[in-house]
């Protein structure tokens, strides 16, 4: 069975090519002298199938981080918590650039027709991100809701789908450098006007908020998407390319956040400044290389120091890209490396496969339940919620191929073919 890449699923779609849909069985036993064409599609089964068991991950990060204890309870539990706070939506944003390199075309740009309607279909897949967003954002749950923002991400990353690697690879390491500064002098301008920013509603929605002010400003999270659009270009099934990426993600992860640890230890009045500005006392800002236990900085310089997540930080997009990039090439290699290992994971490659429907389950669940106050839901809450989107998601893709919302949103897609 073949599956086109427009079929894919966005928030952060399932991943497939023609040569193996996301939901394919493991790669059947090799002989004992396999061809170099059964070698192949192996890898290419495993390399696609390792994408849908990263994402699978990061939906139940994002679960951690919404419904889970409160880190701040400190211990095993607190500490695997606060791991999955911001780290998840990042990885989550990288995938997401990935998802626009196989809409567009993966080996080459689409081009002509099928490259103009690849094009329209990521810009309807947007739009409706950024109503679905904005609708949830209204429905009063406690969740900084994050579709909204992806649809704008989309939008803004869309002109750079024909580029190569190389330049994408670029291109993000400029706007990790150079964006969380600018976005420090906005959001300054921001507080200091009189108006105290014009259309710039608390609850996510508005154009204000989406780019400057609101959880996951587009101005510092492109660059995680046009991480993972660099990413996709490479050929993930080559051995030197995974060791190459997975030397590239410690490395960034290592330098974001230990650079961090020195500046505030280093930098003199760094985490007193920042204690000073009410984000904690010394100790806890001491933290904030990492964890965002201690809060979020603002208006002092010393807070592009930290790299915690959501702090919107040059050092902490590069710990946090480094983090999606090791994930993910630690997902590819295992499913790739140890066939076995498909049975077992088969269920949050499930997941994985309708992300969208997982994450709007949970929205939804949080409303229905009641929950005001995230994080700190009991675990029970948090292992419930998992148990239950795992369950559906493994008894739904034994019947359909899609997810219910991935099936709709591919449907909403359709104006896109009367393209010409």
């Amino acid at each position: 069975m073949t599956q086109n890449a427009d079929d894919t699923v966005v928030v952060t779609p399932s991943v497939a090519s023609p040569e193996a849909p996301a939901s394919a069985p493991s790669a059947p036993s090799a002989p004992s002298a396999p061809s170099a064409a059964q070698e192949t599609v192996r890898s290419q089964a495993g390399r696609l199938i390792g994408v849908d068991l990263a994402r699978g991950l990061a939906v139940f990060g994002m679960y951690a981080a919404h419904v889970g204890p409160d880190p701040s309870e400190g211990g095993t539990t607190g500490f695997l918590m606060e791991l999955a706070h911001g780290r998840a939506s990042a990885l989550f944003a990288f995938l997401a650039g990935f998802s626009i390199i196989l809409m567009t075309g993966r080996r080459a740009p689409k081009t002509g027709r099928a490259g103009r309607q690849a094009v329209a279909k990521v810009v309807i897949r947007a739009l409706v991100l950024l109503v679905v967003g904005t609708a949830l954002s209204m429905s009063g749950t406690p969740v900084e809701v994050i579709l909204a923002f992806y649809g704008l991400y989309f939008l803004i990353v869309l002109p750079l789908h024909r580029l190569g690697a190389r330049v994408l690879a670029i291109i993000a390491a400029t706007c990790a450098l150079v964006l969380p500064q600018v976005l420090y002098l906005v959001q300054r301008v921001i507080e200091e006007s009189e108006s105290g920013g014009v259309w710039r509603p608390a609850d996510g929605d508005g154009i204000l908020s989406l780019l400057f002010t609101g959880s996951y400003p587009a101005l510092t999270w492109i660059p995680f998407v046009i991480a993972g659009m660099a990413v996709a270009r490479l050929d993930l099934a080559a051995t030197a390319v995974r060791v190459h990426l997975a030397l590239t993600g410690v490395g960034l992860a290592v330098l974001g956040h230990g650079v961090s640890f020195l500046a505030l230890r280093v930098v003199p009045g760094a985490t007193e400044s920042l204690a000073e500005g009410g984000w904690g006392d010394s100790g806890s800002v001491a933290s904030a290389w990492w964890s965002d236990t201690w809060g979020y900085p603002s208006g002092t310089p010393a807070g592009l120091l930290v790299a915690s997540p959501h702090s919107e930080t040059t050092l902490s997009i590069l710990g946090s890209t480094g983090v999606a990039i090791t994930v993910l090439i630690a997902c590819v290699a295992a499913i790739d490396g140890f066939p076995r290992l498909h049975r077992p994971a088969r269920p949050v490659i499930a997941v994985g496969t309708m992300s969208l429907t997982a994450y709007v389950l949970h929205i939804v669940g949080i409303h229905l339940l009641g929950i005001e106050e995230l994080p700190g839901s009991p675990l029970y809450v948090l292992l419930g919620f998992i148990a239950a989107v795992t369950v559906f998601a493994t008894l739904w893709s034994r019947f359909f191929r899609r997810g219910p919302l991935e099936w709709a949103l591919g449907k909403a897609t359709k104006p896109a073919e009367l393209v010409r």
